[in-house]
């Protein structure tokens, strides 16, 4: 990973055209490829980013550049579409890298956990015909939570949340593209599962093609009689 603490401005056009001015700002550069610029402030969001596959370009800049100040001009290009995130660094108070090695992935509190082991076991809340491949699926950026395969031998990744929100669907998508890439599992299709989904997340999941499923989680461990309500 390389964290780069400059001074820049940048501007992403594509599917939507965005313009961050000139500020002092941090700079990640992942072993994936992905490209993220970050403030101060924001939480864990950074202002901008590009997701991989990606192609990140460092060249000088031009003479109208190098006399507004700037030093180096990052192309970040996106290898399947037309976005493209140009940044201008002018100073650099910071630049190093550093070996993170494979991490293990989030460790699932004990009710994600336990749906994933109940989902597992009761594979056919996907559809009747659906067959287990295999929990803990490991990729290159972590592991997909279950893998399986629908009665047409397609393969489906499932990511499971408690509380399903547009963090779950970005990290789903981001497994998808790196999934889909193996030959040996393309076309791969997503599921995202949990027991609450936030209605944003179930737009952005649509829009991208994701299956969302809302479990039940008593009903899953038995515990709900599902014969005796009511409604």
């Amino acid at each position: 990973m390389r964290l780069v603490v400059a001074q820049c401005s940048a501007r992403y056009t594509g599917r939507l055209t965005a313009h961050l001015p000139l500020a002092t700002r941090l700079l990640v550069v992942k072993a994936d490829g992905s490209v993220l610029l970050h403030s101060d402030g924001g939480s864990y969001k950074p202002l901008n980013w590009m997701s991989p596959p990606c192609t990140l370009r460092v060249a000088e800049p031009d003479d109208a550049a190098r006399a507004r100040g700037v030093t180096a001009v990052w192309t970040v290009q996106h290898a399947k579409s037309d976005d493209r995130l140009e940044i201008e660094l002018h100073e650099v108070v910071h630049d190093s890298s550093h070996e993170l090695g494979v991490d293990p992935g989030l460790v699932k509190d004990g009710v994600e956990a336990h749906l994933q082991e109940l989902l597992a076991e009761q594979i056919a809340l996907l559809g009747d015909g659906h067959t287990l491949v295999r929990r803990e699926y490991m990729t290159a950026i972590g592991p997909v939570d279950i893998l399986a395969r629908d009665p047409a031998g397609g393969t489906v990744a499932v990511e499971i949340k408690r509380r399903g929100d547009i963090d779950g669907v970005e990290q789903l998508t981001r497994y998808l593209e790196l999934l889909n890439r193996d030959p040996l599992l393309a076309p791969v299709r997503g599921v995202f599962a949990a027991q609450e989904i936030k209605p944003q997340a179930r737009v952005l999941a649509t829009d991208r093609g994701i299956t969302c499923l809302v479990l039940d989680y008593d009903a899953m461990r038995g515990v709900d009689d599902v014969e005796s309500r009511l409604f």
